[in-house]
């Protein structure tokens, strides 16, 4: 911490500052302030002129959660509250938050984020992010949220929505994963009895008109989806699969969040240095998917064996470096400032293989550890 406000110092011209001067100045900061920059300088900026990426005509959302290892300290504990382990490397218990997010896949932008308590629900998280969509948004999300209460809350709000289903979802769902009926089917969902009262005292509709949608995964595997796009036209079957295939963007969201900006390498150790640390991050994010919108597109109208897209490692390092030029040097020129980060933007692209299979694996804790001393790239 110390050697990046040097840095700044000197870019600024200024007088150095110390660590413990910062910390203490940086609580008389709210972490609302990062809320507020990235609701006004990115979501409404994006969205303003309606001139952004659409599925046929819908705002396509994947909301996710994801559980951040935070300091554990008195503070942040009392906070966010603790989970056990009951791997014997990671014995005892620690300070966790459970982060959910609501990422528009095909603009790149966090629409809301929450930073909730260790053992906040999923589901009653995501249902929060449901004030800051509107009708005509799409909605994607994993086995992880087709609960009937949910499902009826989106139908409740006219929210569309497609969700993958486990065996233990639906009845329908089960069948259709051992392969029996159609490939598209509609049925009217009901609640469980021992959940019918709940939903009726939530004032929520007890009867549901959804299609589930069976497909099949490159392993030959099949996936089911509950959806609420019922016009088998207008939506053929054999569209699903590339479409819930979109929602992958979050989960790669969730990784430049922990990796690329190391987000659980917090800055402080107090609860609020924490929400600064989280709502700051998802700020810069946003910024950085709108300074480098231009640099994509000119990456997409080339012709490649594999499409390009701009290095997120280089991007925000570029960003890192000039950003400070761009919002406090009030006799700098932006137009040129902008042009110098497009050239940096268009170096060294990634390309996408879209169909590579590349099977998912849980990490130990000593090869996570392992990692971040040996083979993290670092962006700043």
């Amino acid at each position: 911490m110390q050697l990046l406000l040097n840095e700044m110092s000197l870019h600024l011209g200024v007088s150095p500052v110390s660590h413990s001067a910062f910390s203490q100045r940086r609580m008389q900061l709210k972490h609302t302030a990062f809320i507020e920059l990235n609701q006004k300088a990115v979501v409404d900026v994006m969205y303003g002129d309606e001139d952004y990426q659409t599925y046929k005509g819908m705002r396509v959302l994947g909301i996710d959660g994801s559980k951040i290892m935070l300091p554990s300290t008195p503070n942040v504990i009392e906070e966010f509250g603790e989970i056990s382990h009951s791997n014997a490397k990671q014995a005892g218990k620690h300070a966790y938050a459970m982060a959910s997010i609501m990422y528009d896949v095909l603009n790149r932008i966090a629409v809301d984020s929450h930073l909730g308590k260790a053992r906040d629900y999923e589901v009653d998280l995501a249902l929060g992010h449901l004030e800051h969509t509107r009708k005509g948004d799409l909605l994607l999300c994993d086995r992880n949220y087709p609960s009937f209460r949910f499902i009826s809350s989106l139908y409740q709000a006219q929210r569309d929505f497609v969700i993958r289903c486990s065996a233990s979802s639906f009845r329908q769902a089960r069948e259709m994963l051992k392969g029996q009926g159609a490939d598209s089917q509609r049925h009217n969902l009901q609640p469980h009895s021992s959940k019918c009262h709940a939903i009726k005292l939530a004032g929520l509709p007890t009867t549901i008109p959804v299609r589930f949608v069976r497909v099949r995964l490159n392993t030959g595997e099949f996936e089911v989806l509950v959806t609420s796009l019922l016009d088998e036209t207008l939506y053929p079957t054999a569209d699903f699969k590339e479409l819930y295939r979109l929602r992958w963007g979050i989960e790669t969201f969730f990784g430049i969040l922990k990796t690329r900006l190391g987000l659980e390498n917090f800055t402080g150790k107090s609860a609020e240095s924490v929400y600064q640390d989280f709502y700051s991050s998802v700020y810069l994010t946003g910024l950085e998917a709108m300074l480098t919108e231009s640099a994509q597109c000119f990456l997409s109208r080339k012709e490649t064996r594999y499409p390009q897209h701009v290095n997120r490692s280089v991007s925000f390092n570029a960003i890192k470096n000039k950003a400070l030029d761009i919002l406090f040097d009030e006799e700098q020129d932006n137009d040129e400032a902008l042009v110098e980060l497009e050239r940096l933007f268009l170096t060294n692209p990634t390309c996408s293989r879209s169909h590579r299979l590349v099977p998912r694996r849980r990490s130990s804790a000593t090869s996570l550890l392992l990692y971040a001393k040996q083979s993290k790239k670092s962006c700043f």
